[in-house]
């Protein structure tokens, strides 16, 4: 899906989430990379949903790139609970993320729910 640049005004609601999932094996990063597809499809399907990339690392096949662009904070959180109920969100709760999220009130970490 091609990325479309936004408005301005749009532009300052927008929710951008980018960074890294990092694995702590190769059977965990193929086991991500099985479920990718179907969690690609179901993401970029959801309303709001501008952009949503996730790119496995060919230096570093532990390493997924993550980037995900939202219309609006409300379909951001959205997408969040969607996630958090579905297959990837069960099957990869606890793997390490370092994600910076921007919004309208700047930029700061965005701190993923502890494994419980």
């Amino acid at each position: 899906m091609p990325y479309k640049a936004p408005s301005p005004s749009a532009a300052q609601s927008q929710v951008i989430l980018t960074g890294f999932l990092v694995c702590r094996s190769l059977e965990e990063s193929d086991r991500v990379a099985h479920l990718l597809p179907e969690h690609i499809g179901l993401t970029r399907a959801e309303p709001g949903c501008v952009l949503f990339e996730v790119i496995r690392s060919m230096a570093d096949p532990v390493r997924f790139a993550v980037r995900e662009i939202f219309a609006s904070r409300a379909d951001f959180e959205a997408h969040q609970a969607r996630v958090a109920a579905s297959q990837w969100g069960q099957s990869t709760k606890g793997i390490p993320r370092d994600y910076m999220l921007t919004d309208g009130r700047g930029q700061r970490r965005f701190p993923i729910p502890s494994p419980d």
